[in-house]
């Protein structure tokens, strides 16, 4: 579903065993919570960045394939294209923009759960190319992760 850019996605094994938990009266087993981080397309690469995610529809411009050093492109879980264009980066749109790409996202489960298995394997970043570093969708998909109750490797 995902476009691998590398000729391997790169694998951590960096999970401490997770404890037992409750759930809906299922029994689950929950892993730490993988790493998320979030860097613009322009910054360099680090060794600690681990997966390198890239979480736009639109490839960055003016950024090679090998100085974004992408593992894995995720078009399918960035903004529409009508909302993008909407949204225009405009700072006065951000509440209406969250709540439609956070409504976008809840449609996306087989692309998600996708996602976390990728995250499960350690660390990743998610790559964006918004000049906004506190107003973008890359927050916003990391935020959703994270406050997903089903996030994280949970099994039932």
């Amino acid at each position: 579903m995902f476009t691998y850019l590398r000729s391997s996605p790169i694998v951590h094994d960096e999970y401490v065993p997770g404890e037992l938990a409750e759930r809906t009266g299922a029994t689950v087993m929950a892993k730490r919570k993988a790493t998320i981080q979030l860097k613009r397309a322009y910054e360099a690469a680090a060794k600690d960045d681990g997966t390198r995610i890239l979480v736009e529809r639109l490839w960055p411009r003016g950024v090679s394939k090998e100085k974004a050093a992408i593992d894995l492109w995720v078009k399918e879980l960035a903004p529409s294209a009508e909302l993008r264009k909407w949204y225009a980066h405009d700072q006065t749109r951000w509440a209406e923009f969250r709540t439609r790409y956070l409504s976008e996202l809840e449609q996306k489960g087989d692309a998600l759960r996708d996602l976390e298995r990728q995250i499960e394997e350690g660390p990743v970043t998610f790559v964006y190319a918004a000049r906004d570093e506190k107003h973008n969708s890359a927050i916003l998909l990391k935020e959703f992760l994270e406050s997903s109750p089903q996030s994280y490797s949970f099994r039932r």
